[in-house]
């Protein structure tokens, strides 16, 4: 794909997102008539109230003017209830978008994990973490300023500056010229004010919340090691200083902003004094009355009191986007080349026993990768095999592992007893091929809710039977029981304790072929040897097949067959 589709791409995903934040016209349309009834009110308070004092400094009889009062009354009351109205319905609207935002993006986000989420940004060394939660968190509740702070301003505002503008023509057409020419000074010099002032903190206050969300994150989750290596200072002076270019961003955007409304006020005074100007030599020649006059000179100032949220409008639309932007960049358009994806004809995979496992590799690439990190590969695991993967770091045991999964897509075939897994159901081939990765995540629950992940189905008694098979029965009990807490993480719990919860899930999930991705890489050699013991008598009384990838030495009674993986294929 050249640069230029690239880029259009990019545009299409960044207006679909925005698309996406608007809610229904019906809802929005309502909110913005609301709106523009509550500045209308506003407009015609100032201007009927000017009338009425004015008339009544004439002192007629109560009747020539006790319209105006009961319209002082309704106005004040419009104003106030019109402008509640907008808001209650404008925020329920934005609000129920973003729901439905948040549905939609993590909809998208699913197809690609683990391996798709930021495709490419492995190749650019960005972080992610910290970055990846600022867009999904922080970016997203950007969002309902388009409608908010854009759409409902721009039109409710612009439908009552015109009607005010054509009010002022019919009393005085000098005047409503003179307000015209002054409305669209204030908006030229409004917008330029606002774009010099703040444009550029506004574009960056996104990326800025992000990195510090990014510096944060990685002072939080890194805390044991930051102190274990004496490096927690420097964490700490990262935090501070992001923090300190995020203030700075959005003190110049307020700086900004206060210029804006600064500039519209005083060409607020400017179109006051012209409509003055132009009333007063009409006033001595008899063309229009002094209550007049009054709503002509005062009507500049409710106008522009409306007309002070359209040069904003525009800030908010540049943070709307530039957070929209960073959405799309997180959740492209399109599955990236190298995640597999179900085929809209995708059948469902039965398997009555253990199958039999084909695989003739060509290539497989990591997403946003050029090179193949594996390539002529063919790989057959017969049912029951308990087979043992060694090789190099680096040499593409992992993604072999995901190629399994259908984490990764390949160039070649892949059959589980004969079937094509291409023309199935991912999530099929999930539930028959198992993965029990070499950092296992474990949620900040207890040791009970963390197995009935894999089975929520399971009592008690299945739970507490299964630790007991994979050697955690006596720790379990001498913890207190199935409610024990494991930490953020697994925090309360060894590297090799981990392992044996992550197995136990596994057999609770009851997978045909399970795939064991360096069990022992984060416990000593003594308990890697009884959790690689465990693993593959476990996986013989199931009569399950296992790949075990291990850099560990395995006892050959314990396995029926070795291979090796080097330079992304097995070699003899």
């Amino acid at each position: 794909m050249s640069v230029s589709d690239t880029l259009r791409v990019e545009r299409d995903q960044t207006r679909r997102i925005l698309r996406l934040a608007l809610p229904p016209a019906r809802r929005l349309w309502s909110a913005v008539a609301l709106g523009a009834l509550s500045g209308g009110s506003a407009v015609a308070l100032l201007g009927v109230s000017a009338w009425l004092i004015t008339r009544a400094s004439e002192q007629p009889a109560l009747m020539y003017i006790s319209m105006a009062v009961v319209g002082v009354r309704a106005f004040a009351l419009g104003r106030a209830f019109f402008r509640y109205l907008e808001r209650l319905a404008g925020h329920d609207a934005a609000f129920h978008r973003l729901g439905d935002i948040r549905a939609d993006l993590f909809a998208r986000l699913v197809p690609l994990g683990p391996d798709g989420v930021g495709a490419g940004d492995r190749r650019e060394g960005k972080a992610r973490g910290g970055e990846l939660l600022s867009r999904l968190a922080d970016d997203v509740d950007e969002l309902p300023d388009f409608p908010l702070r854009v759409v409902q301003p721009l039109v409710a505002g612009g439908v009552v500056v015109v009607a005010s503008a054509v009010a002022a023509f019919i009393f005085l057409p000098a005047a409503g010229i003179a307000l015209l020419l002054a409305l669209a000074a204030a908006f030229v010099v409004g917008t330029l004010v606002n774009r010099w002032a703040a444009g550029s903190a506004e574009r960056r206050i996104a990326p800025l919340r992000a990195a510090l969300a990014a510096a944060v994150h990685e002072l939080v989750t890194g805390l044991d090691l930051l102190i274990a290596f004496d490096a927690l200072p420097q964490a700490r002076e990262r935090v501070r200083k992001a923090g300190a270019r995020l203030t700075a961003a959005v003190r110049t955007r307020a700086a900004g902003l206060g210029l804006t409304a600064g500039a519209v006020s005083l060409l607020a005074g400017v179109a006051t004094v012209l409509a003055l100007a132009t009333g007063i030599p009409a006033l001595e020649s008899g063309r229009l009355d002094a209550p007049t006059l009054a709503v002509v000179a005062l009507l500049p100032l409710a106008v522009f009191e409306v007309f002070g949220t359209l040069p904003l409008a525009f800030g908010a639309w540049r943070r709307v986007r530039a957070s929209a932007e960073r959405i799309a960049d997180t959740v492209p358009a399109s599955v990236p080349d190298g995640v597999p994806v179900d085929a809209p004809s995708a059948a469902a995979l039965t398997v009555t026993s253990v199958p039999d496992v084909t695989l003739h590799l060509r290539t497989a690439h990591w997403p946003g990768e050029a090179a193949p990190v594996l390539h002529s590969l063919d790989l057959v695991l017969r049912a029951r095999e308990r087979v043992v993967l060694t090789g190099p770091t680096g040499a593409g045991k992992t993604a072999l592992a995901h190629v399994l999964t259908r984490f990764l897509d390949l160039d070649g075939t892949y059959e589980i007893d004969g079937v094509e897994v291409r023309g199935v159901r991912q999530d099929d081939v999930r539930r028959v091929v198992g993965l029990v990765e070499q950092q296992p995540y474990l949620f900040d629950s207890d040791l009970r809710q963390n197995l009935l992940f894999a089975r929520d189905s399971a009592t008690d008694e299945e739970l507490l039977a299964v630790l007991e098979r994979v050697g955690l029965g006596e720790w379990t009990r001498s913890r207190g029981g199935l409610g024990s807490p494991v930490g953020e993480r697994g925090a309360l719990v060894s590297g090799g304790q981990a392992q044996r919860i992550a197995l136990a899930r596994a057999l609770l999930a009851d997978f045909p072929v399970l795939i064991v991705d360096e069990p022992t890489a984060n416990v000593d050699a003594a308990v890697a040897d009884r959790i690689v013991r465990d693993i593959l008598t476990t996986a013989a009384d199931d009569g399950r097949t296992v790949l075990l990838i291990s850099h560990t030495p395995v006892p050959d009674a314990l396995v029926t067959r070795r291979l090796h993986l080097e330079g992304g294929t097995l070699v003899p």
